[in-house]
């Protein structure tokens, strides 16, 4: 049996694959490299490249390698273009999950962990949010990663298939071994374009908005070590293999951070005072989003190993210069 990872080539896909390759699983990468890099697939995984839309590709895939679970990390992921173009991320993240859990459906795979976010909270109500907390959606990119949970609880319901859904907080930092980590030039993510001012990438580091309702004005979030958001997908694994029921969890440390306070972090990590410059917030984005976590140690017993923002800056910071060769 074997476990199908949907954008294996990605910035996060890639790490859960080192984690599966790590505890003995047998894994197919599935990427149409839109986003991805074939180079961060270790021989070890087998690759394919194509559409995690293509009904019959998935459904060969599924057949080959007599696949048992399937991972999905595949589609769009930047909150403020969902906002320009929500059809586009309608299409990416809704209406391809839809061919993969019908896929799944139809040969009987038993495991779904699907890649979620705490986007879908919106604004909450309070912070720590909670996973029983109302949904305030305030962008596309939120939305459609509902309308996926949505799916998988309504498909669970009526099959045998069970799913966790992973709620990410902000995802930052890199592989420890230095064998992954973020590697778009284009990226959005806070810590990761610090780390290309930082290398002379960028002219500057750009804040958008700094009238927020938060001690500083800057947005708070929580972020977390994609290393340890790795190895929460394999204690899911291990959860849906007992046959334990269906889960939505949070995955975050349950401590928020500023943005300024993530720069004075990444300025002393490196050891360089860059420029940063202000501007008007962007859309789609709560002024402070921060993750309860009391059900993820609960119940998929988890427990975080690099919880500390200058570490994680750290090795958001080795990657970079390992990119540079």
């Amino acid at each position: 049996m074997a476990i199908l990872v949907t954008g294996g080539a990605g910035y996060i896909g890639s790490h859960v694959v080192l984690a599966l390759l790590e505890g003995g699983e047998s894994v197919v990468v599935l990427d149409n490299l839109s986003t991805g890099f074939r180079r961060l697939v270790p021989e070890q995984a087998s690759f394919e490249l194509g559409d995690v839309g293509d009904i019959n590709l998935l459904n060969r895939l599924i057949a080959e390698h007599r696949i048992d679970t399937i991972m999905h990390f595949a589609g769009s992921v930047v909150v403020p273009d969902s906002v320009v173009e929500p059809l586009s991320y309608y299409f990416n993240n809704t209406v391809k999950s839809h061919a993969l859990i019908q896929a799944a459906f139809a040969n009987d795979v038993r495991n779904f962990i699907f890649s979620s976010s705490a986007a879908v909270y919106g604004t909450p109500a309070s912070n720590p949010v909670n996973e029983d907390a109302a949904l305030r959606l305030i962008s596309p990119y939120g939305s459609s990663k509902m309308m996926t949970e949505t799916m998988l609880a309504d498909v669970s319901r009526a099959s045998d298939l069970r799913y966790v859904a992973l709620r990410y907080f902000n995802v930052a930092g890199a592989d420890p071994g230095g064998r992954s980590g973020q590697c778009s030039p284009v990226a959005t993510h806070l810590i990761k374009v610090a780390c290309q001012v930082v290398h002379g990438r960028r002219p500057h580091l750009e804040i958008f908005g700094i009238d927020y309702p938060t001690p500083d004005g800057t947005c708070i979030r929580d972020y977390i070590h994609v290393t340890d958001l790795a190895h929460a997908h394999l204690n899911a694994l291990s959860w849906l293999r007992k046959g334990s029921g269906s889960l939505v969890i949070n995955c975050g440390y349950g401590r928020g951070y500023s943005v300024l306070e993530v720069v004075d972090a990444m300025k002393r990590a490196s050891g360089t005072d860059f420029k940063v410059v202000f501007g008007p917030r962007r859309a789609g984005d709560p002024p402070s989003l921060v993750a309860g976590v009391g059900l993820i140690g609960e119940t998929l017993g988890w427990k975080p190993r690099f919880n500390d923002l200058e570490l994680i800056a750290n090795h958001a910071l080795t990657w970079e210069r390992t990119l540079e060769h």
